[in-house]
This record gives C-alpha cells, structure tokens and sequence, in this order.
C-alpha cells in the first residue's frame, strides 16, 4: 500500500508532535531527581504549603470533620492514572482538600479515645531527612551508620528493661553475633517475631533432624513427641497473637485463653492449670505470654508470678508491654512492671508512649543469641556474619525509623520520659475521680495504667446501679445508648472517646457491657479538656431517647 504525500506529511506531524510530548515529560520527571536551583526552588515552595498545611491541621481542636464516609468515599472513586504528570500545586491543593482536610485529628487535646498522640516538633524536619536519606535498614550496604545507631538506640531500652552489666552490653552493643532487639513496623510484627523465635528455638536441629525451620511443624512435633503445639496467655491477649498462632501453623484454637479477675490481669492459679493440663496432654508450650498494659484496659498482669511458673516449666515467657513498656522509664510507676526483667523476650511500641511516628515496634531479647534461631542468609544479601540487621527480622526492606527512637531517648531522656508517663497516669486518675463524682457515669474498672473503662448511665437506671439490681435486659438497653453515644460523639468531632466490649458477671452467667475507653496519653490533654469530653457526652446523651 502506497502512502500520498500528504498522509506522509500527516504522520511525520504526529511523530514529532508525539516526540516533543515524550520529551517535555521526561525533562518533566528528570526535573524531580535532578537536584538543581528549579527543584529547590520548588521544593521550598511545596514545604511552604505542606507547613501550612500542617499548621492549621495541628492547630485543630475538633476531632474529626462532620462528612460521613459515603460521601468522603465519593472522593476517591478515580481508577485510571493520568496520562501525564499533574503540576505541584493543583495536586497540593487536591491532597490539602481531600485528605488533609477531611483527616482524624490525632493530636488533639480532646481526641482520647485511641493509643495515637501529639507528636514532639523534632519529629517533622527529622521525618525530611530520613526521607533524604533514604536508607534502607536491611543491609549494611544500604544503611551504613544507621545500622549501628539502631543497635545502640535497642541497647539502651534493652538496659532498661533487664539492666545487666557494663561487661554484658560492651560485648553485645554492636557484635554482629548478638541480637539485643529487633525493630520492626509495629507490636503486631514484634509478638509474632518473638514467638517465632521461642518455637524454633525449642524445636531446632538435633541430630539427623534439621529443625522446624527447614522440616516443617509438624514433622518437628513429631520428632520432639508432642501431639501438638499450644500458646497460653489470658483472654485479653492482643489478636496479634491470633494473627501468630495463624502463621505459625498451630491454628487460632490453640491459643489457650486464661480468664481475667475483676483488675484485667490473668488469673494466676488457672494458668499454673492450664500448664500442668498441657503437660499431662503432651502438649507444646511454645511460649506463656503476660501482658503489661492491655490493649482495651490497661490491666497489667502480675510478670513476677507468671515468670515463676514459666520458669518452673522451662518455658518462653514473651511480656507484650506494646503499651505499658514505658512505664519502665517512672519510679513511681515501674514496679507494675516487676518481673518483666525475668522475660525471654518483650514487645514495646514506639508509636504509643513513647511518642514516635507510627512503625516503630520492637522485641527485646533476654539472651542476645535467640534470634539465630531464625536467621537466614542470601547470596545477594544478608551475608553470614555480616551486620545487615535484616538477616535476623520477619520484615526485608524498611526505612530508618531508629532515627526517630534514637533522637527520642536522647533528646526526651530518662526524665523526661518519666515525666511524660508520670502525668498520663495522673490525669487518668483525675478522670476517674470526676466520674465516679458524676451521677451519669460508671466507672468500670479503676485503672492501672493510662487507660480508663467506664459508661454512661441513662437517668432510669441509675439508682438500680446504686443498689446493683441491674437485669441482663437493662444492661442491653445501656449497651446501645453507650453504642449510640460513641457514635453520634465521633460523628459530631468536637471529642472523641472509643469504646469496647467488657465482660461482668450478674446473676450467675457473663454479660457483655459496652463500655466507653478513654487513652489519656496526649501530653496536651488537660484536665478542662476531659471535662470537656465528659461534659460533650452528657449534652449528647440529653438527645438520645432509650
């Protein structure tokens, strides 16, 4: 087929038309690695509007804004990527007024209803650099100084937590052999490290056998003669644990669940049942986990008793201190804690009280060689003996989130830390005392740490709780005026509290009891902005018909 002369004219236009499109979007996109005047330029123009940005959103004291997920949801409904690339501004502007805008005001004084909190101002130009920086955690070759400032910022927690000797953290601190603590993207990841440690640890290599590692769990439990593989805690275990008994390949069933005395702690004489019944059934114990600081109370388990019986029945004993590992740092609060120094592991969470950026988990190890027991190398990485810290963590790549923790504990410190435990708990306190002052609130359960459980009570039923003559019938009519309460409370976003579900005993049998969970962790909380939230609910349930 022979093409006229003007069809040839036609398509070289569209060729060159086509060409000089492609070319002024890569110089488009080589503009955004290039470092030059123009980027930087442009650059500090971005970082003005994301401080604007910033500022209004950190300077809000509502909670939350008033438009409902359907029609938020209807902002995000775009499924093909633009063909070329949007300028800076127009996408600002997009992000300031869908996302930001319309974004959950963690930072509020007001907003205690969850384990999120105001940030320290170090935080946002050290959050710029990391991103600079760019390193990449796994290998020494991506992350050359910051491997070792991780390792000297766990060193420092992991004294705190166990406080062995100058000997023991000189030779441990930065050799490529120990593992003092493992960092990870959150106390999710840090429970489920920490039991796969004690499961291939107990079931490793032993003469022609090669280990779980290698042969599988089921292969290994019968070469060890168990009928089967159990985790024991208490029934307010984090669901975590659910999430490890999973990967594990000993299934959710075998979680054997402790129940909890009237404090949120588990009971002690059960669980040394639970132990001797596993033994006599040749199961099993991978690990017997206490919690220090329960994720919907607060309650923290007697460690010290729960350390005996792990010890007497040469078993793991993990601490999930995700939330109240902190409390290590107060003197007048640490001996909660007692027994925690006795732990084969410990989960703390940066994000929570130690006021870091969310990811940032990490699982302390009492004996700095337990983590060879999942180790593993790569020809193209994590070579053996190396100090890539990837080598011995569930997780590959993942950015430089030491620099926020090492920076925490330096420029915080060890009495500023306490300082900032000290007064959560003692705002706590102040809160439950106003309640139990206030005739429209229970209080479910006097705290142990910085969480607090308590209820709204319709004007019906407050003198049946007076006289403990509440039914099973009123308890669920309460129930749904505090579901409706929390609702219409998140919805409105002036404050926020969360709630959960609790379990009481009346008449003979157990009853669920929705319960309001306040998290009285924001160092901006103030005792005028829990009235706040209290006196916010009492107007909000004057409304609400039972």
């Amino acid at each position: 087929m022979t093409l006229s002369k003007q069809e040839i004219l036609s398509r070289n236009y569209f060729l060159e038309t086509e060409q000089a499109f492609n070319s002024d979007i890569q110089k488009q996109v080589m503009q955004m690695f290039a470092l030059s005047s123009q980027t930087t330029s442009i650059e500090k123009e971005i970082d003005k509007m994301f401080d604007n940005f910033s500022e209004d959103f950190l300077n809000t004291i509502d909670t939350n804004t008033r438009i409902d997920l359907d029609s938020l949801l209807g902002n995000f409904s775009e499924s093909k990527i633009p063909v070329q690339p949007i300028d800076f501004e127009s996408y600002l502007k997009y992000l300031g007024n869908n996302v930001v805008a319309h974004s959950i005001h963690t930072s509020s004084p007001q907003f205690i209803g969850h384990m999120t909190s105001a940030l320290p101002s170090f935080v946002r130009p050290l959050a710029k650099l990391m991103t600079a920086m760019n390193q990449n955690v796994v290998k020494i070759e991506t992350a050359k100084a910051l491997s070792f400032c991780e390792r000297e910022a766990l060193a420092m927690l992991h004294r705190l937590i166990y406080n062995f000797s100058d000997n023991f953290y000189g030779q441990h601190i930065q050799n490529n052999l120990s593992t003092l603590g493992i960092l990870v993207s959150g106390g999710t990841v840090a429970n489920i490290t920490a039991l796969w440690c004690a499961r291939n640890a107990i079931l490793g290599a032993k003469d022609e056998f090669l280990g779980v590692e290698k042969e599988g769990l089921g292969a290994s439990l019968d070469f060890y003669g168990y009928k089967g593989a159990v985790i024991i805690g208490s029934d307010l275990m984090h669901y975590s644990f659910d999430k490890a008994a999973d990967l594990m390949g000993i299934g959710t069933q075998s979680l054997i669940r402790i129940p909890t005395d009237s404090n949120n702690r588990v009971d002690i004489q059960a669980l040394r049942q639970a132990v001797v019944e596993c033994r006599d059934q040749n199961l099993l114990i991978i690990a017997i986990v206490g919690i220090a600081g329960t994720t919907d109370s607060g309650g923290v388990d007697s460690l010290f008793d729960i350390a005996e019986i792990a010890q007497e029945a040469h078993v793991h004993f993990h601490v999930d201190a995700a939330w109240g590992g902190p409390l290590i740092f107060s003197e007048q609060h640490r001996h909660k804690l007692a027994g925690i120094e006795r732990a084969d592991s410990v989960t703390i969470d940066g994000h929570k009280q130690l006021y870091l950026p969310i990811g940032i988990g990490m699982v302390f190890l009492r004996d700095p060689h337990l983590a060879t027991a999942i180790e593993k190398q790569a020809s193209y990485t994590m070579r053996k003996g190396s100090f890539d810290l990837g080598k011995r963590a569930l997780e590959g790549s993942r950015p430089g989130m030491a620099l926020f923790l090492h920076a925490g504990l330096n420029l915080i410190g060890l009495k500023g830390y306490e300082f900032l435990i000290d007064e959560g708990i003692r705002k706590t306190e102040y809160m439950a005392d106003r309640i139990c002052t206030m005739p429209e609130f229970e209080l479910l359960a006097k705290p142990n740490t910085n969480l607090l459980l308590y209820r709204y009570i319709p004007e019906p039923f407050r003198e049946l709780v007076i006289k403990n003559q509440l039914t099973e019938i009123d308890n669920q009519l309460i129930n749904k005026f505090n579901e409706c309460l929390q609702k219409i409370q998140r919805q409105i976003g002036h404050t926020f509290i969360s709630r959960t579900t609790k379990s009481i005993t009346s008449f003979g049998k157990e009853i669920p009891i929705i319960a309001l969970r306040a998290v009285i962790a924001n160092p901006l909380t103030k005792e005028e902005d829990i009235d706040a939230v209290l006196n916010d609910q009492i107007q909000i349930a004057a409304k609400i018909s039972i």
